[in-house]
């Protein structure tokens, strides 16, 4: 098997737990990395799914985590993390330097995403190249900007994974996929620095781990860095093309899955109200960047 999109342990160390964004499987991934006893989780989903989380650490013997690491700031990763907290109790929290002032202060991310997320305080910021050591087992910080400018991504060079975030693009299934220029910060410019930084480690991987969804190994780790600069260059433009002609999110919506994802059991051409929800931050996500007026 080369994509792994079932709850559970997928390499000697990780293990997959499945976020249920908006109620939904295999939309959302939460991930947890062990090792001799201590256990790291990466992002926490979202407020709504916090019960269903815990009962899968409980069951896979993660219960309680030690540590926390987030890899963007964006509700959808980090939304979880109150009940968390109250369910565990106390555990380290890391994210990006970059990301300490939109965890503590959230309201400009609140506003334009329309959910809330309660302030995260007391966060150990990391930087690129820090080792998060695990019992020995050794995970490396890696910039991943672009998407957000506080994106990282966590490398784990034992079992060649890289766990990505949001940081490349989101592909849920072989039939659906979206690309990540999303509000309030994108940069073009660093995605693309981004999406060189993981070329550049096509040797040392066999899986890219997605927030969206599942892990990606052997072939297909391949196919997502080949497919994901021109992923981002034909939706862009596309949608660039699109706005222009008609700015209605349906209209938009409809030609988005005509031409890039006309298979797909996620958002099909009779319920696409989900993927009008993507392509309007998508919209803004351009808009914001300086792409569309």
């Amino acid at each position: 098997m080369t994509f792994i999109n079932s709850e559970g342990k997928f390499n000697e160390n990780s293990y997959l737990i499945d976020g249920l964004i908006f109620r939904l499987p295999k939309q959302l991934a939460v991930y947890v990395i062990e090792n001799k006893g201590m256990r790291l989780m990466i992002d926490t989903g979202v407020q709504l799914a916090a019960r269903k989380i815990i009962a899968k650490l409980k069951e896979f013997g993660l219960f309680p985590i030690d540590k926390l690491i987030l890899t963007h700031s964006h509700w959808d990763h980090v939304q979880g993390f109150s009940k968390l907290r109250k369910a565990m109790g106390d555990f380290e929290v890391l994210a990006s330097e970059n990301a300490i002032d939109n965890l503590k202060y959230p309201e400009k991310l609140n506003e334009i995403f329309g959910y809330n997320v309660e302030p995260i305080e007391g966060v150990t910021p990391v930087k690129e190249g820090e080792i998060i050591d695990l019992n020995g087992l050794e995970l490396e910080i890696i910039n991943l900007y672009g998407h957000t400018r506080d994106s990282i991504g966590i490398l784990d060079r034992k079992n060649q994974n890289i766990f990505s975030g949001d940081a490349i693009l989101d592909r849920y299934d072989h039939e659906t996929v979206n690309s990540v220029f999303m509000p309030p910060d994108f940069d073009e410019k660093e995605l693309l620095k981004s999406f060189e930084k993981l070329r550049n480690l096509k040797d040392d991987l066999r899986a890219i781990s997605l927030n969206h969804f599942g892990v990606w190994t052997d072939e297909d780790c391949e196919l997502i860095l080949n497919e994901m600069e021109p992923v981002y260059h034909e939706t862009k433009e596309a949608i660039i093309k699109w706005h222009a002609e008609n700015p209605s999110l349906k209209y938009i919506a409809e030609k988005y899955h005509e031409t890039f994802i006309p298979n797909s059991t996620i958002h099909t051409k009779e319920n696409i109200k989900g993927l009008e929800l993507v392509i309007e931050w998508l919209v803004e996500g351009l808009k914001l960047s300086g792409f569309l007026k």
